[in-house]
């Protein structure tokens, strides 16, 4: 499935992945698309589960729902991103976020 956003890329994912992530941790790919229109947004490498032929990246974000993480992958040159799953930030991870995002003013 591919969707569409006002960016220079698109989103795609596994429709049955989308629906295991849904009732696993309550957030839906829709929602984490929500997370890339969130300027403070901070993105890095997923190390431990990327690979030669596939880089995973996370980006940590305020979305339509709160602070989620979102796991994903540039396909196609970086046109198509790939969803691969999406849960809420820990505390952790919104302390963090919160913390980058008063660096950033």
């Amino acid at each position: 499935m591919v969707y569409t956003k006002n960016k220079s890329f698109s989103f795609e994912w596994d429709n049955l992945k989308s629906e295991k992530n849904l009732k696993k941790h309550g957030v839906s790919f829709e929602l984490a698309m929500t997370v890339f229109d969130d300027p403070w947004a901070w993105i890095t490498t997923d190390e431990k589960h990327s690979t030669v032929t596939e880089v995973r990246e996370w980006i940590v974000g305020l979305s339509d729902n709160g602070v989620l993480v979102v796991v994903f992958t540039k396909r196609l040159h970086g046109k198509v991103y790939r969803i691969i799953s999406a849960r809420a930030a820990s505390r952790r991870e919104r302390r963090i976020y919160e913390d980058f995002k008063k660096l950033s003013f």
